[in-house]
């Protein structure tokens, strides 16, 4: 597996997270489990944009390279 589909692996297993959380959180009225799953989704949001920014430089390098051939 290269770096590519292992980010891509990475993402897809913090979305599940997400949604998984997001469900838990339209379930619950208690201010105490609320706050552990919005900040575990915060967490995971940083996460995501962090292999997004990988993704995206590695595109974004990768159109430099083909364009200066």
């Amino acid at each position: 597996m290269n770096q590519r589909e292992m980010n891509l692996l990475w993402m897809r297993d913090i979305l599940e997270h997400l949604t998984t959380n997001r469900q838990l959180l339209e379930g619950t009225e208690d201010p105490n489990t609320m706050r552990v799953l919005t900040e575990a989704m915060l967490r995971d949001l940083e996460r995501c944009q962090r292999v997004c920014e990988v993704l995206h430089r590695r595109c974004s390098s990768g159109l430099a390279a083909v364009s200066t051939t």
